[in-house]
């Protein structure tokens, strides 16, 4: 019986998305509907890439938090990854101010040298994994947490963090906070 052209592969459309073609990072971003620069997503990380950020440190960053912004700066950009997850998060904030075109356009900027990281069916298999880890355990975390966690593990990335409390929790995952060991 030949499947609904809706559900090819078994699978809805929206998970086809997600799970869709590889973008590749080109020097000149893509240009969005409202004339912005929108960098590309990504569902593997390159092979030298050793860091996904998360929301709370882009948060420290970008409110020029000086230990934050130093350390940021040693980093470099081919090595670090952002997670869709992470945008979002930044967006829900830019979105609770009086302007939030302007933080908007400041975050993007700040995005620009960073790779883009998207979920795939493997991340999302390894956050349910997490999830129901941390249930039974009493531990549970918020899903945005561990869908970065998850993101970090599927591609063996440290995550830099201000939240070392929520992420630890997470088994085998890799974490650094300035100021703490590990």
């Amino acid at each position: 019986m030949p499947q609904d052209p809706k559900t090819q592969h078994g699978r809805s459309p929206l998970l086809l998305l997600a799970v869709g073609a590889t973008l590749t990072r080109t020097k000149q971003l893509p240009i969005s509907t409202n004339g912005e620069r929108k960098a590309p997503a990504r569902q593997t990380a390159p092979n030298n890439m050793e860091y996904l950020l998360d929301t709370s440190w882009i948060i420290e960053v970008l409110a020029g938090r000086k230990d934050t912004a130093r350390q940021h700066r040693l980093l470099n950009p081919s090595q670090v990854a952002v997670s869709y997850i992470s945008m979002g998060e930044i967006y829900e904030i830019a979105y609770n101010y009086a302007n939030p075109q302007a933080h908007l356009s400041s975050f993007r900027q700040f995005l620009t040298p960073f790779t883009i990281l998207t979920l795939n069916e493997p991340i999302m298999e390894k956050f349910a994994e997490v999830r129901a880890h941390l249930r039974r355990r009493g531990q549970i975390i918020s899903d945005f947490d561990i869908l970065i966690g998850a993101t970090a593990l599927h591609h063996n990335l440290t995550v830099l963090t201000y939240n070392r409390k929520h992420f630890q929790r997470i088994p085998d995952i890799k974490i650094y906070q300035p100021g703490t060991s590990g």
